[in-house]
């Protein structure tokens, strides 16, 4: 970061530009999670067969995403976030049209693709932005698209899927995808992502980079707490109407108000996140595991169930943007854009295994066993973070001179 753009005003335009795209794009990732009945039944599928098409969209991000990234390292930042977009309302469009469930595949494979080299480029975007002190700030007000496609895009996308058709609500987020792209070309700034050598430096491969082992510590960290929280979250529809005992109709108000309280923990993550990355990161886990735990043991108590899901939302809300933050911070500037792959490929990895893993659990035990296998992956993921934090923290002790 040079002390010329140390020295520019916060880029609040950039950033909002960059949490549009981020809406567009999660708010297509997730579209199906609000209507598997409605996809189930016209597809003549299981709701297990529908929840899979999260699992293969995310498994293509997780092959394609580090060798695309690798083959676009030399292009322009900005261009590629409008040709991914342009590429992600195309696959939308298709799924609109699908005829069958093996075209929809086709099409969810092709929005994989795109998405994950969407992540490659705008996980690290933000860091070319802005100081890195300013980095926690940054990642939440970004990250916000992401917690407002829970807040509006899924749920209305599930209303429009109940009021319209599921094939209405993917035509539908084309178009606004289509206009984020336009959105992107006029208001996102340009910025230099390749990294200058000194006089006399001998670039070395970045398997040597001494932040890559930390790197690799936090995807590991970001699998078990994703593919736990997605788990449950890909059959959050069915587990409110057959274990919650709620109407289908009340489906899409309780994932606006799990994505309302998601915004609500954005927010209180950008308020945290740069003073206290640690127990911030620690503390969120820890609730969402006690909610989740509360879901499973008081199902039958309507109230009880409302008032957990809230404080789930609040809780895992700010867990993304800490772990990009956390990211951020561990990767020096040259492993950045390697980071932002490799934690792309976690995350999506982790979406795929739990939507994967939860539909196994769902045909095999059951919808209401779902939030324990949720807390055991929350647990191991919090568990290995502060056995890696701590290690470090002994390794600088040993190196410090007494």
């Amino acid at each position: 970061m040079s002390k010329t753009q140390a020295e520019q005003p916060f880029p609040w335009v950039g950033l909002l530009t960059l949490a549009g795209a981020i809406f567009v794009s999660v708010t297509s990732e997730f579209l199906p999670t609000g209507l598997l009945p409605e996809m189930a039944e016209e597809l003549d599928v299981s709701l297990s067969t529908v929840g899979y098409l999260v699992t293969i969209f995310a498994a293509t991000v997780v092959i394609a995403t580090t060798p695309l990234a690798a083959l676009t390292r030399r292009y322009s930042r900005k261009s590629l976030v409008v040709v991914v977009l342009l590429v992600i309302a195309l696959a939308n469009t298709l799924a609109a049209v699908a005829p069958s469930y093996e075209i929809l595949v086709g099409a969810r494979i092709l929005g994989g693709l795109a998405h994950g080299l969407f992540w490659a480029v705008v996980a690290a975007y933000s860091a070319h932005l802005v100081p890195k002190h300013q980095l926690g700030r940054a990642v939440a007000i970004t990250a916000g698209g992401g917690s407002a496609a829970f807040v509006l895009g899924v749920p209305v996308g599930t209303a429009l899927g109940h009021a319209l058709g599921w094939r209405a609500a993917f035509l539908i987020i084309a178009g606004v995808v289509a206009v984020l792209a336009i959105v992107v070309i006029r208001y996102l700034p340009p910025v230099n992502h390749h990294v200058p050598l000194r006089t006399g430096e001998i670039a070395l491969p970045l398997r040597k980079d001494k932040s890559l082992g930390g790197v690799l510590v936090l995807c590991v960290v970001i699998l078990f707490i994703l593919g736990g929280q997605n788990l449950f979250s890909t059959y959050i529809a069915p587990w409110l109407i057959d274990v919650g005992g709620f109407e289908p109709d009340v489906v899409p108000f309780m994932l606006f108000l799990f994505g309302g309280a998601g915004a609500v923990g954005l927010v209180l993550a950008g308020l945290v996140t740069d003073r206290y990355p640690r127990r911030g990161l620690v503390g969120a886990g820890i609730l969402v595991m006690i909610s989740v735990l509360v879901l499973a043991l008081a199902s039958a108590n309507q109230v009880v169930v409302v008032a957990a899901f809230i404080v789930w939302g609040v809780s895992f809300g700010g867990l993304p943007a800490m772990l990009q933050t956390r990211m951020l911070h561990t990767a020096s500037f040259r492993m950045r854009d390697l980071a932002a792959a490799l934690q792309t490929t976690a995350f999506n990895f982790g979406i795929g295994a739990g939507a994967l893993v939860g539909g196994l659990v769902l045909e095999g035990v059951g919808l209401a066993t779902l939030p324990l296998f949720e807390i055991a992956l929350l647990l191991a993921g919090v568990v290995v973070f502060l056995g890696f934090d701590a290690l470090r923290a002994a390794r600088a002790r040993r190196a410090t001179p007494a």
